[in-house]
């Protein structure tokens, strides 16, 4: 009996190392296949982000570009406030000069009516041209709204003192 427990402990084992080899064989096959599949996909994923990346780099170059527009056009945007601010300046300014040199006109008159008053009422383009044309009412003008020049006991031309 010995020789043959022996002769079936020697199949068994050799069965089993079979086995053992066998499912050994089977899991590195499928790992492989795996690991194959596996490269595959990877290299697939890699070619779809070369494509994503030139999409990418598209996109990301039309948003420099208009990114500058906006910036060029907020600089131009300002540039023109600026001039805007500048001849508001200048006209406020002008307005200024303007209403200076007509206070002064006026007061020139004022003291002109008073040295002739009788010149207060001359006939327009002699003592009055500078004297605004559209605007001006009766009572705003130097000698409270007269029309007609005032009496005087002196005879035309001649000027009273005082």
């Amino acid at each position: 009996m010995e020789t043959t427990v022996w002769i079936w402990i020697v199949i068994g084992v050799l069965v089993l190392a079979a086995v053992v080899a066998a499912v050994v064989i089977v899991s590195r096959k499928r790992r492989d296949t795996r690991e194959e599949k596996d490269r595959h996909e990877a290299a697939e994923l890699r070619r779809r982000a070369d494509q994503e990346r030139v999409e990418v780099q598209r996109q990301e170059a039309e948003a420099a570009r208009v990114d500058a527009e906006a910036r060029l056009a907020q600089a131009e945007a300002d540039a023109r406030a600026a001039d805007a601010a500048e001849l508001q300046a200048r006209a406020h300014e002008s307005t200024e000069r303007a209403t200076d040199s007509r206070k002064e006109l006026d007061d020139h008159l004022r003291h002109a009516d008073t040295l002739d008053p009788a010149g207060a009422d001359a006939p327009k383009g002699e003592h009055r041209s500078a004297a605004p044309t559209d605007s001006t009412s009766a009572d705003q003008t130097p000698t409270g709204g007269r029309t007609e020049a005032p009496t005087s006991d002196a005879p035309k031309g001649e000027h009273r003192a005082g």
